[in-house]
């Protein structure tokens, strides 16, 4: 967790001198054999924060059975900050149960979640408080809370890091681990310090899992933030000790579903724990989909125990590779960017032996294809597929691994090529590539585009055979019609090839299309004006106040440097703002700089831009949360698109929230 209340009651957290590497590697000597593979379950702290009671945990002890979590491996009902009474028992000095939310006492749920065949988890924090600061903290009663836990019969702790009064933190964490052992009772320990103090190079033998990140929340800038700490940390994480990036977000509605399936790829070949941070009654069953497959669960429990390295990471293009126990390699392919993109890895590069085929398995079609060895998927903006590839001798009974891709291309520089405004043409490839030992016979390629949208053939499709590496590409230059509804769209490219000896096959591939609306007129306030798209960077872009939380509409009245401001947009960097002005714009000016929402954190900067398609026409320089406002302008003439931008000024996004205040439009 946690708020900034609760940051600001940790400072100095930081300033603890690291352990000796000598007394890490004494600490795994003993190390219990707990958490061999990552902890699969649930915590309710995303969803519901301090808003917990008995019947919400009782609830998904429930829904894990009647769902089929439990037999897909989750195992651990968590219960966050919150539950315990705001003292501790004046005889005994033992925590007790919230007289309110928990009635029944925390040892009757643990029966009860026990009776379920599965195990229950708790919270508390190595301080004096927890970090809701609505409890008791464990810091110098690690003996009794731990017996406490053990005599309730808990199977997880989880150990947070408020209000610590400044005490060294492997003091504080042994201390629980040597009170957990104490009690006899196996008891997963969850390191919660949040990599202030770089616990995967100590945690191994203090605990089973660390956290090496700050919180996560629902959005997917957050989410890439804490991929791209986590990944580099791989040599650290095995068998009894895993990296912790926090809990998945998956169903809490933040991200599309295109994002959570990349979610979940991402922290399951990361060897991370997977424990669900939404509220199970209201989760999708898409978003369930997401969280039962049974495939990409596989190579997060992989026995082996590796985290996935990142082969490679060229411009947001992602190749992640992790070593499976039977001699499989699992490979993640992930598109970070906002544009369509086919990425290819190979089976000599991900390091397997050669061989004539290869057995590929898509790991979201729960199939398997035959290969000669690359490995690539076609993926939207956001988008990831992940595979399980070995060399076999029975590979030709697999239907060819073809890649189908739909490219759409428009001239506006900047401007992701998915935002296609009506009236104005813009190009569209069909292109398929044979990856399969075998040759295919017959292939071609169609397009299918929204109804009532013109089509040009550039470019037949067409090839009577297709050899291993080969592609077979279509072209069509395609024109929403000038009265379409704004909103958005779907275009289908198909495939058609024959198998030799099986018959014909179709493949397809997709491309979602944005119809901007018609630009305003006028002079308006751009908070006034529905945009083309929008990206925060800590929830949604907010019209007149400030970027409080991930949830939206949380903030406070525009405030920069004590000035208040009655319009404008809310911002936290890295955030994008694009409209579509179709050349009948003239000029945008706002008043910019960061935000006085800070918690009373002296701290924020960022840098403000003005872009006008692909030329940037207004910058303002680092603005820091010292800085009164500044004036911005800039010139549209003759651009299609208006873009504004707030970066993290080069150090990070802590309290980057920055304003766009009375921003004008002139049309």
């Amino acid at each position: 967790m946690r708020s900034l209340v609760a940051v600001l009651a940790l400072a100095g957290a930081t300033l603890a001198v690291p352990a000796p590497a000598a007394a890490a590697s004494v600490l795994a000597a003993d190390e219990p054999q707990l958490a061999m593979t990552p902890p699969m379950g649930f915590n309710n702290w995303n969803a519901t924060g301090c808003e917990v009671d008995e019947k919400l945990i009782r609830d998904m002890a429930d829904i894990f059975v009647s769902s089929g979590l439990k037999d897909a491996g989750y195992e651990y009902v968590n219960v966050d900050d919150c539950w315990a009474d705001a003292t501790r028992d004046p005889a005994t000095g033992r925590l007790r149960n919230h007289p309110t939310k928990f009635p029944s006492g925390i040892k009757a749920l643990a029966d009860y979640i026990h009776s379920k065949g599965l195990k229950f988890g708790i919270y508390t924090s190595a301080g004096t408080m927890t970090c809701a600061r609505t409890m008791p903290g464990g810091l110098d009663h690690e003996e009794i809370d731990a017996q406490t836990f053990a005599d309730w019969g808990v199977d997880y702790l989880k150990y947070d890091n408020c209000n610590n009064e400044n005490r060294p933190f492997l003091e504080r964490y042994t201390k629980m681990r040597d009170a957990l052992r104490k009690t006899g009772r196996p008891i997963v320990f969850s390191i919660c310090e949040w990599g202030q103090n770089k616990p995967w190079e100590w945690g191994k033998g203090v605990g089973q899992l660390w956290r090496t990140t700050g919180d996560i929340n629902d959005t997917y800038t957050k989410m890439i933030d804490i991929l791209k700490q986590n990944a580099p940390l791989a040599s650290y994480a095995g068998p009894g000790h895993w990296n912790d990036p926090d809990m998945l977000e998956v169903g809490n509605g933040g991200m599309s579903n295109v994002e959570y399936r990349s979610h979940f790829n991402l922290w399951a070949v990361m060897a991370a724990p997977l424990l669900i941070g939404s509220d199970l009654r209201k989760v999708s069953k898409a978003d369930f989909d997401i969280l039962l497959n049974k495939d990409v669960i596989a190579v997060n429990q992989d026995k082996l125990g590796a985290q996935g390295t990142v082969l490679s990471n060229a411009g947001g293009h992602w190749i992640f590779v992790k070593p499976l126990a039977n001699g499989d390699k699992a490979v993640t392919l992930f598109n970070e960017t906002e544009v369509n993109a086919t990425i290819s890895t190979t089976a000599s590069a991900i390091g397997l032996p050669k061989s004539v085929g290869y057995t590929l398995r898509d790991l979201w079609q729960h199939k398997d294809f035959q290969s000669a060895g690359t490995i690539s998927a076609s993926l939207p903006p956001h988008g990831s597929a992940m595979f399980r590839i070995k060399a076999s001798r029975d590979w030709f009974r697999h239907e060819p691994s073809i890649d189908a891709a739909v490219d759409v291309r428009t001239s506006f520089q900047g401007i992701p090529s998915t935002i296609v405004p009506a009236g104005e043409a813009f190009t569209v490839d069909v292109k398929a590539t044979n990856q399969a030992p075998i040759p295919v016979l017959d292939a071609s390629v169609s397009l299918s585009p929204p109804p009532g949208w013109k089509v040009e053939r550039v470019q037949a499709g067409r090839e009577h055979v297709l050899l291993q590496g080969r592609a077979v590409t279509g072209t069509w230059r395609v024109t929403p019609p000038a009265g379409v509804s704004p909103g958005d769209y779907s275009m289908s490219g198909l495939l058609n090839l024959t198998w030799v000896g099986h018959g014909r096959l179709s493949r397809g591939g997709t491309s979602a299309l944005l119809v901007p609306a018609a630009p305003p007129s006028g002079v308006v306030d751009l908070s006034t004006v529905k945009t083309t798209k929008e990206r925060g960077g800590y929830g949604p872009i907010e019209r007149n106040m400030s970027n409080g939380g991930p949830k939206g509409g949380d903030g406070k009245p525009l405030s920069i440097n004590g000035k208040k401001y009655a319009t404008g947009l809310g911002m936290h960097a890295p955030s994008e703002v694009i409209l579509y002005v179709g050349g009948k714009c003239s000029a945008f000016s706002a008043e910019v700089g960061i935000d006085d929402e800070r918690d009373a954190v002296m701290m924020g900067s960022a840098t403000f831009e003005v872009w006008a398609d692909g030329t940037k026409v207004a910058d303002s320089g680092l603005r820091t949360w010292r800085d009164d406002a500044v004036a911005l302008s800039g010139s549209l003439k003759g651009a299609k698109f208006l873009r504004l931008v707030e970066t993290d000024g080069g150090d990070g996004v802590r309290y980057d929230r920055g304003d766009f205040a009375v921003p004008t439009l002139t049309c």
